[in-house]
């Protein structure tokens, strides 16, 4: 359950800085080139126009209450909570699996029955038969949105391994029409598409630990304020001089 305060925060208020999820799925992590899906935003998509991306968005007033059949590991938790004003894990945990889905058609969750029948975001997901499972996400890389740009969010960037993903990896049928050719593709080539500044960067930490299957202890935090940006990590490691 997300904090009255906390809801108060996540609004729909286009000038406000709103919470986000974003999931980056990794397909052959130990294979010779492990692949990453990403999709094409619309030409006329008011953030990020035509740029290639991780499937995410926005947290929703109603992600606090879905019920996960597994939580986030203890260590995303923590690092999730830290420099933030609301207990948001839980949402943006929800928020993650809902935008894969929403966005890709691919299925992050167990065999299980709603407890009660789901919202009108979550009926496609619980008609295939399953709860939102959590503890495959690795909470990566945390970004602020910099100033005087039309939509501000505080993403949170998920790392999942497909081998967690229900289903066919390259079923897409079910997938919205926010994202377009959706594809794997290979760490060796992903810098030749039209990438967002921050999605480069991301994809760089990202490629640093691809090999390490454990959740960071330490995450990079891009913080964007009206004033200033700094580069920090959750868990008071300073960045090290190189990125």
């Amino acid at each position: 359950m997300i904090p009255e305060s906390a809801q108060a925060r996540t609004t729909t208020d286009k000038t406000a800085i709103r919470n986000a999820a974003t999931v980056i799925v990794v397909r052959d992590r130990m294979g010779a080139d492990p692949q990453v899906l990403m999709g094409q935003r619309g030409a006329k998509a008011a953030f990020m126009p035509n740029k290639v991306v991780f499937p995410g968005g926005a947290v929703d007033l109603g992600d606090g209450d879905i019920p996960l059949a597994t939580p986030l590991p203890d260590v995303c938790r923590d690092r999730l909570q830290e420099q933030s004003a609301g207990d948001l894990h839980h949402a943006l945990a929800v928020a993650a699996i809902r935008e894969l889905w929403e966005e890709t058609g691919l299925i992050l969750g167990t065999p299980g029955t709603w407890p009660t029948p789901p919202e009108t975001d979550w009926e496609g997901f619980a008609a295939t038969g399953h709860l939102p499972a959590a503890a495959g996400l690795q909470f990566v890389f945390r970004a602020i949105t910099p100033p005087g740009r039309p939509r501000r969010f505080d993403a949170r960037f998920f790392l999942i391994d497909a081998e967690h993903i229900v289903g066919d990896l390259d079923d897409f049928s079910r997938a919205s029409e926010e994202l377009s050719h959706l594809q794997w593709i290979p760490l060796s080539r992903v810098r030749t598409y039209d990438l967002p500044f921050i999605t480069e960067v991301v994809l760089a930490e990202v490629t640093q630990r691809i090999r390490n299957s454990e959740p960071p202890v330490s995450v990079p935090f891009f913080r964007n304020d009206d004033e200033s940006s700094h580069f920090l990590r959750l868990k008071g490691y300073p960045m090290p001089s190189d990125g």
